[in-house]
């Protein structure tokens, strides 16, 4: 039997009350409006998740593959977005078409010791992503301000004020925020490409998938690792409970416009993830690559090298500040995810201030051992290892994802049509397989 209208009766549980997301239903959405006066209502969740595609744990391995192979591997950073498209589409659905973000829909799902497995994965995840933001973070403020790695480290444990100040004035203040660091992201690369003055035949050519990429053990490595730092965990649970800020009809019709236009925002929100991670590795391939720096892998190298060989002034310092932002704006959703990943799992809620706190807390103690320890190389490792704990939890997100959405008691009469099925399946059978070289491959070299 179908459940037509409230497909969220076929889960062991309904949401109730206390269940319900931070600011749901809080976004207004008009009703008999035109397309774009409704599609702007559902703008700012996409935005958010995208925030994860651009982070510091991305600039690594653009900066690398950018600089060893020029832009042969931009295929690659086209492909996993387009993954990513993908698997937020489904994260949204279903969100929006259940009542249930991804954390209710494992608890009500699995039992009890592996939705707790589950969610201590999950925590693993979202510790090893603020991670790679403190130290992001703390390597910008010091190519910026010459501090020290474990003064910026320090100076990370403040944004807690920041975040309490934005959440307590609603969701769609914290949206605008998040946008306002986005756009500033984009500004300081585009000015970066115009003074990098790429080959844009070379830019064209390098999007058009190549056997070398899988051929050559070198390439398939920094593909793998361009792959894994892309897509993020922790976005498919938190895009899922973001989504239902909207105060759409909660009927077949409200819920199919609210799926349509929230695939909207997400797809385009997610293209200019592409556009920023993309203009790493064009950026890194105009700059080292065709300058006979190709051993350039690290961030503070980039930075130091971007003046004197591109011959301007600002390329570093722009450089610098899109890293901060980078940094600062995936602090904002990752927190957030935290949140929902703990309530859903564990009915459990906490003040924001405790949850940021402890999550700030477990990124920052190794953040600190290492940069007194080893200093801004072991610090460049230990973002590289934040990105290879992240795709080791990727799959466990993603198999209930499909899985979830591919059931019809589950979705009602939203269940994926089976070529989207088969589609998730192969997409998500070929992002473990790749997660689990990398892994494979990670552990042998220890």
């Amino acid at each position: 039997m179908e459940a037509a209208n409230t497909p969220v009766k076929n889960w062991k549980q309904t949401t109730k009350d206390n269940e319900t997301p931070q600011g749901y239903a809080s976004v207004r959405v008009p009703v008999g409006k035109g397309f774009f006066q409704t599609l702007r209502a559902y703008i700012g969740p996409g935005l958010m998740v995208a925030v994860g595609y651009m982070d510091p744990g991305n600039w690594a391995t653009g900066i690398a593959g950018g600089a060893r192979y020029g832009y042969r591997l931009l295929s690659v950073v086209l492909i996993s977005n387009l993954f990513a498209m993908l698997l937020q589409h489904l994260a949204l659905k279903l969100g929006i078409a259940s009542g249930r973000d991804l954390a209710q829909a494992c608890r009500d799902h699995f039992s009890k010791p592996v939705s707790f497995i589950l969610w201590i994965l999950a925590e693993i995840a979202i510790a090893a992503c603020d991670l790679a933001e403190v130290i992001g973070s703390a390597i910008a403020l010091n190519l910026l301000f010459g501090l020290p790695l474990t003064v910026g480290i320090l100076i990370t444990a403040l944004d807690v004020l920041l975040l309490l100040f934005l959440q307590g004035r609603g969701v769609h203040l914290l949206e605008r925020v998040v946008a306002s660091l986005i756009f500033l992201i984009v500004g300081c690369f585009g000015y970066e490409m115009l003074v990098s003055r790429p080959d844009m035949a070379g830019i064209l050519s390098g999007l058009i998938p190549r056997t070398e990429v899988v051929t050559d053990p070198g390439m398939l490595y920094l593909a793998i690792g361009i792959l894994g730092a892309t897509v993020m965990p922790h976005n498919l649970y938190l895009h899922s409970s973001i989504v239902q800020t909207r105060d759409y009809s909660r009927d077949d019709a409200g819920r199919r416009s609210a799926i349509k236009f929230a695939t909207i925002d997400s797809t385009v929100s997610l293209f200019l993830a592409f556009f920023i991670n993309a203009a790493i590795l064009i950026l890194s391939a105009a700059a080292f690559h065709f300058s006979g720096n190709q051993q350039v892998a690290d961030i503070t190298d980039a930075h130091r090298l971007l003046d004197p060989i591109l011959g301007v002034k600002f390329a570093g310092i722009m450089f610098a500040v899109a890293l901060l932002a980078s940094g600062q704006n995936s602090t904002l959703t990752g927190t957030m995810a935290g949140q929902i990943v703990m309530e859903g799992f564990l009915k459990l809620r906490i003040k924001p201030w405790m949850r940021r706190l402890i999550t700030r807390l477990v990124a920052i103690v190794p953040a600190l051992v290492v940069a007194i320890l080893y200093g801004e190389k072991g610090a460049s490792e230990l973002l590289v290892l934040s990105q290879v704990i992240l795709s080791l939890q990727l799959s466990f997100a993603v198999v209930p994802l499909v899985q979830f959405t591919g059931d019809k008691l589950k979705m009602g009469r939203f269940v994926n049509p089976v070529w989207v099925k088969v589609l998730s399946w192969v997409v998500t059978v070929l992002i473990i397989g790749l997660n689990g070289y990398l892994l494979w491959d990670a552990v042998k070299s220890i």
